[in-house]
């Protein structure tokens, strides 16, 4: 649905975007994620035909985004970081000026923006002047003009910023309600969204591709051993000890009343990990796999992992 090709943007000596290539299936929720200044924003912008590129090519649906931007754009809605809203409008004047704007057959508009109010939860505001709104329903707002023409995708700049948790929490709910109608991209600094929202990433730095797949795929491109978590609860520091001498493991590390363990690729001691407590009456409490949370991956492949 979008593919994106050796994608370069250049601004005089710098260069913002380099040599980007990624693709995103249909139907999937993918993040754009990177530190301030990686390129998210000019990737999203040249996406949506807002920006050109100084080379590379970028797919929106079977639309080539350089040569027909029009036809991308049909198929196209777009949430920018700054909200593009007209407070003196109220909701549903606003979203049938957007509705206009984006041709939409004025036999089919009334019901356009009647449903991107529903899909959206403005119905309790839609009468209300957009300066007289919550930050949280003017943050739908901007959603449901991006939604207004049913898009096939849509592109989500920062769609949670500087929202209470409460109404964090109510957008990503939106979000995910879209996913298989729409194809998204959403650039967000919180990971932990991504987790919770998205199927896959895109992972840029310094305007270069560092990673892209699946959740699955890029924790299995960065993880080089396998683990587990143990909690005994007598003698840990025999245990551990204990645990050190069975084959196939690689590593032992006590650490806040826990014992971690390591494992080379291809080995799983965990089941002799739990004959040994057992038999050696250590008192098993639990023995859980270790997982590398979206913060561990993103350090690891920013911070020191290469290009992929």
């Amino acid at each position: 649905m979008i593919a994106v090709e050796h994608l370069t943007k250049k601004y005089g000596d710098l260069t913002a975007v380099r040599d980007l290539s990624f693709k995103v299936d249909e139907g999937r929720i993918w993040g754009l994620l990177g530190p301030n200044a990686a390129g998210k924003t000019t990737t999203m912008r040249i996406l949506t035909g807002f920006l050109p590129a100084t080379d590379g090519t970028a797919k929106v649906g079977n639309f080539d985004v350089f040569a027909q931007a029009n036809e991308v754009k049909e198929i196209l809605g777009y949430l920018p970081e700054v909200l593009p809203l007209y407070p003196d409008m109220t909701v549903i004047e606003y979203l049938g000026f957007v509705a206009a704007l984006k041709h939409i057959p004025p036999a089919r508009m009334k019901d356009s923006v009647a449903k991107a109010i529903k899909i959206t939860g403005l119905e309790p505001v839609k009468g209300r002047l957009i300066k007289n709104i919550s930050r949280g329903f003017k943050q739908r707002v901007g959603i449901a003009q991006a939604l207004v023409h049913d898009p096939r995708v849509i592109i989500l700049d920062e769609p949670t910023i500087g929202l209470d948790p409460a109404q964090i929490i109510e957008i990503r709910s939106l979000i995910k309600s879209l996913r298989g109608g729409h194809t998204i991209i959403l650039s967000t600094h919180i990971l932990a969204e991504v987790t919770q929202t998205c199927d896959g990433v895109v992972i840029i730095n310094e305007g270069r591709l560092m990673a892209s797949g699946s959740l699955e795929e890029v924790t299995a491109s960065v993880r080089q051993k396998d683990g587990a978590v143990v909690k005994v609860r007598r003698a840990p520091a025999d245990a551990a000890q204990e645990i050190a001498k069975l084959p196939g493991v690689d590593k032992v590390q006590r650490q806040d009343g826990e014992i971690r363990v390591e494992w080379a690729a291809g080995q799983d001691p965990r089941e002799a990990i739990a004959r040994l407590c057992l038999d050696r009456q250590f008192g098993l409490l639990e023995l859980r796999a270790t997982a590398l949370s979206i913060e561990d991956i993103y350090l690891k492949i920013v911070s020191g992992g290469g290009e992929q």
